[in-house]
């Protein structure tokens, strides 16, 4: 989806709250109606009471939303430390940050934040030694900052720049194209309707998937299907793109095209789920399609054409990837012979540059860069030993020099130059933050869960911080979709660490830290290994004394808000504060919305079997609320989400609301003109974690000043 040094003092004023005087407040819910709807699941009856909710045009719903979000703003305002929190956070947002630069076309980019500016703004410049010039500030295209940059490519001849925009935080992209040396936007290039594409450049235009235009009040809530592939050239209307390919038989595959680097051969990869993808290669020239593998069983990126050789990175047949070599005229699998062999880390991308291969791989969740020749030969690694993310690389296979950024949880990304034949590093830029990472430390421990397996977790604290079991501490966690949690810098996390607090962050089965394997263990009936690893990551925190479970609070988002609903559930007694942020809540029904069909990967469907059904219920936040005992809970979620559509979070307070019985708060904060996440300006971001962690440190019992 990251300072003027200003000493802020903490007004005398300021006092906490006992927890005998929050039991004493009664928050006066909304009331949320209900309904007689009942599913019936291979025999079993399931009442759905609040399905009215999944509606968000109706005036029923929108009086809903504004009636909760008055209730949870009454309950924030009251707290006397938020105020402070925000404009600390604001001092520690206000430095000047920068990305690494990339080359194309003859030109260098760089995305450039003076520090409080909602949104990056792009610049171009033929050198790097020379003053860029902006080529566009998303910023204009809004006058509060909810317009967002989703895709940035520029052309080969570096004539043109095709961008995508977000309104509000939605999926949904429109395309424009900019003249980049004039700074004018075409007339009649904009392309609507577009979700989850890249723009592929070829000649004179431009490769793009699209789906077909919503009906009328379905745009953030109906099923996306009969996805198309199109071609369009510069300076015609979007009516005039040709249909390149589409599959009416399975209205539920998505495309997404790629060519290689000499603009030989075009992929087609397929998918229906967020795991495994078909392949299909075109030769551009006689445009004869093969089907290269026919099936979902695994991922297949094309990296390049070298050689006379397509290279594929896939773990088919390795879990960690490797990158294997295909004859295009003999692409017969029995004739695949491994390029790059499955090395004990994780491959998780390829770049070439300077006529070498860059590989990044993942180890224990942190980065390692290995450098390998055009035949697949191991060279060395790269010369930065820094333990961290690292990432970028961007470049062609004739470039000599590259970019790319370092970035750990106390550091914001430190850019580096590579000169990719002497295998050297250069520090380009680093950071102003006013922020001591000196004072911090960072370790990874590895705890035991449920089952005995062993899980990785990053730990974050002050150097020499007591560990009196009373540190206010922040457990995060996703464990989904072979997504992978490494470290990397948050602002709004300072704000904990500077207070003499813990953020810890664990790399629970579900994720990719170890590959496929991993990924698959916290899966459809082995979900529960996921929600069993956080667990276990909370009673680790306590048990070694980093905290208790009246100063612990849980966080995540999308599939980590599903991880907090339901570890909330399980055991509300480990934790103070839990914040489900946009989540999967209703397990039964998330496959029926927009794109959610894709997920089934990861967790089935109540619709695949009983045994299916039974487990999926079993652990559904919506379904199983505890009514006697759970922690603090605020829910954010946003009206423009349609990847994780607000239904979920809004039928998951409804129940909370009206079941739990106990004093803790239970409360849903809901944007407006914002989405799952991405692209969420500045000053929302700010505004959004300041009610958090006012609401966290308040629930607490604890005080925030400033000690860094």
């Amino acid at each position: 989806m990251t300072m003027r040094k200003l000493i802020f003092i903490l007004p005398v004023l300021l006092i906490a709250v006992s927890c005998a005087d929050k039991a004493k407040e009664k928050i006066v819910y909304p009331e949320t109606a209900k309904v007689d709807t009942v599913d019936i699941y291979f025999g079993h009856e399931v009442a759905d009471p609040y399905r009215w909710l999944e509606d968000d045009n109706s005036e029923q719903t929108k009086n809903w939303v504004n009636a909760q979000n008055e209730v949870t703003q009454n309950y924030l305002s009251k707290i006397p430390f938020r105020d402070y929190i925000k404009n600390r956070l604001t001092e520690l947002w206000d430095y000047p940050r920068n990305s690494a630069p990339f080359k194309k076309g003859g030109y260098y980019f760089i995305f450039k934040n003076d520090g409080l500016q909602n949104q990056s703004v792009a610049y171009y410049t033929r050198s790097l030694d020379e003053e860029p010039k902006v080529l566009l500030d998303p910023n204009l295209l809004s006058d509060d900052g909810t317009v967002s940059l989703t895709e940035f490519s520029v052309s080969e001849c570096g004539k043109y720049l095709a961008y995508g925009i977000s309104r509000g935080g939605s999926d949904w992209n429109e395309f424009f194209v900019k003249d980049i040396e004039t700074g004018e936007d075409l007339k009649e290039d904009h392309i609507q309707w577009v979700k989850f594409s890249g723009v592929t450049w070829y000649k004179n235009g431009f490769y793009y998937s699209q789906y077909p235009e919503p009906k009328a009040g379905d745009e953030l809530k109906g099923v996306n299907e009969n996805n198309k592939v199109y071609y369009h050239e510069i300076g015609t209307p979007q009516s005039k793109d040709k249909l390149i390919y589409e599959d009416t038989k399975n209205p539920n595959w998505s495309f997404y095209v790629d060519i290689t680097e000499d603009m030989k051969y075009m992929g087609i990869s397929v998918t229906e789920s967020t795991t495994g993808n078909a392949l299909y290669i075109r030769d551009i020239k006689t445009q004869k399609q093969t089907v290269l593998v026919d099936n979902f069983e695994s991922s297949y990126y094309i990296v390049d054409h070298i050689n006379g050789k397509l290279l594929i990175m896939t773990n088919n047949n390795a879990p960690k990837y490797k990158i294997v070599a295909v004859d295009p005229h003999n692409p017969e699998r029995e004739n695949w012979v491994d390029f790059i062999p499955e090395a004990e880390g994780v491959l998780n991308g390829i770049s070439l540059v300077g006529g070498k291969i860059i590989a990044s791989y993942m180890e224990d969740a942190h980065s390692k860069i290995r450098i390998f020749d055009l035949s697949g030969k191991y060279l060395y690694d790269i010369d930065n030993q820094e333990v961290g993310s690292i990432g970028g690389f961007s470049g062609k296979i004739e470039d000599n020099e590259t970019f790319y950024t370092v970035t750990s949880f106390t550091t914001p990304a430190t850019i580096y130059r590579y000169d990719v034949a002497s295998n050297k590093s250069e520090l380009y830029e680093s950071s102003a933050v006013d922020f001591d990472a000196s004072k911090y430390e960072t370790k990874q421990i590895f705890y035991t869960s449920k089952d005995g397996t062993k899980v990785p977790m990053f730990i974050v604290h002050k150097k020499g911080l007591k560990l009196d079991g009373n540190r206010p501490t922040l457990l995060y966690g996703y464990g989904g979709f072979n997504i992978s949690l490494t470290p990397s810098f948050s602002i709004t996390r300072l704000i904990w660490l500077e207070n003499d607090g813990v953020f810890a962050m664990a790399n629970t089965r579900g994720g990719g830290e170890y590959g496929e394997t991993w990924h698959k263990a916290g899966t459809i009936l082995q979900k529960q290994n996921v929600f069993d690893d956080f667990i276990a990551a909370a009673e680790y925190l306590i048990d070694n004394k980093y905290t208790s479970n009246k100063r612990l609070a849980i966080q995540g988002g999308s599939n980590g808000g599903l991880l907090v609903g339901a570890v909330a559930n399980q055991r509300p007694d480990l934790f103070a504060v839990a914040f489900p942020a946009v989540g999967v809540m209703d397990m039964l029904r998330y496959h029926k919305f927009t794109i959610g069909r894709y997920w089934a990967t990861d967790y089935g469907t109540s619709e695949d079997s009983e045994e299916m059904f039974l487990y999926l219920k079993g652990y559904s936040p919506l379904h199983n609320v505890n009514p006697e005992t759970y922690p603090a809970t605020l829910v954010t979620t946003a009206d423009h989400d349609d990847r994780v559509v607000p239904a979920h979070s809004f039928k998951y307070i409804a129940a909370l609301q009206a079941t739990y019985t106990g004093n803790n708060p239970v409360l849903i904060r809901i944007d407006t003109k914002a989405g799952h996440g991405a692209g969420k300006p500045t000053s929302m971001v700010i505004q959004e974690y300041a009610d958090l962690w006012a609401f966290a440190f308040y629930n607490m019992d604890f005080k925030p000043v400033n000690n860094n």
